[in-house]
């Protein structure tokens, strides 16, 4: 089992900036990709950046540019840079973990923390 726990949500003005941390524990040495996704009130989630093992990231079109994902592994971190925040990044951000190797989605999720952006 692994267990993600999500902090460093809260409440920005439109162009400012943001930082969440995801800590992972448990069997963490069975992690290769992990996640970022978020939720708005009303829509489906969606993804926002991902990272495996060895550093390689991939972003949504919509925060590409003003979001950066970084991971440690000694530390079994994840944490997510969000600069130049807009009011429709905000959401529900969630942290995911994939433990299945060769295998696609995550299969374990931690339980979002909130980010409101206002204009």
């Amino acid at each position: 089992q692994v267990q993600l726990v999500e902090s460093g949500g809260g409440l920005v003005q439109a162009g400012g900036s943001l930082r969440l941390s995801c800590a992972a524990s448990g069997r963490t040495f069975s992690i290769d990709r992990m996640a970022w996704f978020r939720q708005a009130p009303g829509k489906d989630r969606e993804f926002v950046a991902s990272i495996v093992l060895i550093g390689t990231t991939a972003y949504a079109r919509s925060v590409k540019g003003r979001f950066t994902a970084s991971r440690d592994n000694a530390k079994n971190t994840l944490d997510l840079q969000m600069n130049s925040l807009k009011p429709e990044d905000t959401a529900v951000y969630y942290c995911a973990a994939n433990s299945r190797a060769g295998m696609a989605g995550y299969d374990y999720w931690g339980q979002g923390t909130q980010v409101t952006v206002s204009s």
